[in-house]
């Protein structure tokens, strides 16, 4: 099910969007979508209860994806990759990437919490 949404954009928002459709060979509104799923899924990890917290501190990439990196970043290091895998393993660093920062966000508040004991440094 889907619902019809009109929203009215400021003009650099807009055109910031578009140039990333483009860029991804997407239409604007798949773009669009795609930012506010992203938005919805990222909830400040301060604002989640702490068996959330906690699940977060543990995250790990799923299998299929992290197999799907290695085997990028193995052959982007041998330059055999076409456009299109260049592509994907940006979107997977871009994903990995945000994963590991999300994990230290959530460790980070464990630990304020109580839920978890600092780090040895």
């Amino acid at each position: 099910m889907t619902e019809l949404v009109t929203l009215e954009l400021p003009e650099a928002l807009a055109q910031q969007a578009k140039d990333i459709a483009a860029l991804t060979h997407r239409s604007l509104e798949d773009a669009l979508i795609e930012w506010i799923d992203r938005a919805v899924a990222e909830l400040p990890v301060e604002s989640l209860p702490d068996e959330q917290v906690l699940s977060l501190c543990d995250l790990q990439m799923p299998a299929d994806q992290e197999a799907s990196l290695s085997d990028l970043l193995a052959r982007h290091r041998e330059g055999q990759l076409s456009q299109a895998e260049t592509q994907q393993l940006d979107e997977l660093m871009r994903i990995y990437r945000c994963g590991l920062v999300r994990k230290a966000r959530a460790l980070q508040v464990a630990v304020n919490r109580g839920l978890r004991p600092p780090l040895a440094s």
